[in-house]
């Protein structure tokens, strides 16, 4: 028994040893800890793992932006205009003095040979543009058209095989998708900043006649008004257009004029040299809550009618002012921008039936719709 045990001992003791002697030297060997290596190894594989990024869709869209300057001659507040009247009677001194003034914005390559879409107001009474290409080549351009009540103006340069940006449908974007900015900011180059679209279908901000913004937190500044907001494809779903700000920066509030409305403001602009909307000569607000209170409305929606242009379509109507629009052509009409943008999709001579509310009635109106005048630019 005693001869047992001492081997016993002398087995264990030597056992040990071989582990202590594997441990220090060679723990690759240690089949027990195989999980536990497992496991430690997995971490530092994931951190060579390939990591979130849009260079792809960077890449798709950097070379469709360009920027666009353009400059004109402005006359210094507090000179004499430039007329023979004042020449004559103040000799040289009449003669205006004229800053040279240059402006800086972006655009979107639409086409191959060569259409832009930008913003309006980039391009707004300027008698010399010129657009920067992301290849190193700065061009002339002239415009084909612009749209004041949607703030958009489609350029055109002379030039082939260009790299044209690919629309998406903006009515598939939702809130919380992920948004890539593209544009000039300040002048410092071209730049990619990156958000998510905060809200859909903003109206009612007082900055176009016709406002279905899309709203983003990625970065907009100054310069970037025309550049491509896009997807993690790559692909436009809005022209980025105004920033909510009290410094003049980014504020996380920027609005972009969405991927649809702009398609088709652009193909008019490119097949008539403007946008053709319907027009029945009305200014109309909201209905405000006091009146529909007062009046006691059956429903809270419709628009109030302000105003009713002299001989216009709605005045040979007979429509009045404090009339109340509630339906056109038996579609409900919420408010005063609703029914801006069911008019205006109607074409020019057709007729609609609009049931308008009257002194505690509702009775229907026959209106011949007319083209829309152009505003000015």
């Amino acid at each position: 028994m005693r001869k047992f045990w001492l081997l016993f001992s002398q087995s264990v003791t030597i056992t040990l040893g071989i582990l202590l002697v594997v441990t220090l030297f060679r723990p690759d060997w240690r089949f027990w800890s195989q999980a536990t290596m497992v496991t430690r190894v997995m971490p530092a594989n994931c951190i060579n793992s390939p990591q979130i990024s849009y260079r792809t869709a960077a890449a798709r869209a950097i070379p469709t932006v360009v920027n666009v300057f353009t400059s004109k001659d402005v006359r210094i507040p507090g000179t004499l205009p430039d007329t023979t009247f004042f020449r004559h009677f103040f000799g040289q001194h009449a003669e205006p003095k004229i800053r040279r003034t240059n402006n800086l914005g972006s655009g979107v390559i639409v086409s191959p040979n060569g259409y832009i879409l930008t913003n309006q107001h980039v391009i707004a009474s300027a008698d010399q543009i010129q657009v920067a290409l992301h290849d190193g080549r700065t061009l002339q351009a002239h415009v084909v058209g612009s749209d004041p009540d949607t703030d958009l103006a489609v350029l055109k340069i002379q030039a082939d095989h260009l790299p044209a940006i690919a629309f998406a449908s903006s009515d598939q974007a939702s809130i919380g998708d992920v948004v890539l900015a593209i544009g000039d900011p300040f002048g410092v180059g071209q730049t990619v900043t990156m958000g998510i679209i905060s809200a859909l279908r903003r109206s009612h901000l007082g900055i176009n006649t016709f406002e279905d913004f899309i709203q983003t937190d990625a970065a907009i500044n100054p310069g970037n008004s025309g550049g491509a907001l896009v997807n993690t494809n790559g692909d436009l779903i809005g022209i980025n257009s105004a920033i909510y700000s009290r410094s003049g920066g980014s504020q996380g509030i920027g609005f972009a004029i969405p991927s649809d409305l702009a398609d088709e403001v652009m193909r008019q602009i490119i097949d008539h040299g403007a946008v053709i909307r319907g027009w029945i000569g009305v200014e109309v607000h909201d209905l405000p809550l006091t009146l529909q209170k007062r009046w006691q409305l059956p429903d809270h929606h419709g628009a109030f009618i302000a105003g009713v242009l002299s001989k216009g379509p709605a005045d040979l109507a007979g429509i009045e002012p404090g009339d109340v629009i509630l339906q056109v052509n038996g579609s409900m009409i919420t408010d005063a921008a609703d029914l801006l943008n069911v008019i205006a999709a109607i074409p020019p001579g057709q007729h609609i039936k609009a049931l308008v509310w009257r002194n505690g009635q509702t009775r229907t109106s026959d209106i011949n719709v007319n083209r829309r005048p152009a505003l000015k630019k």
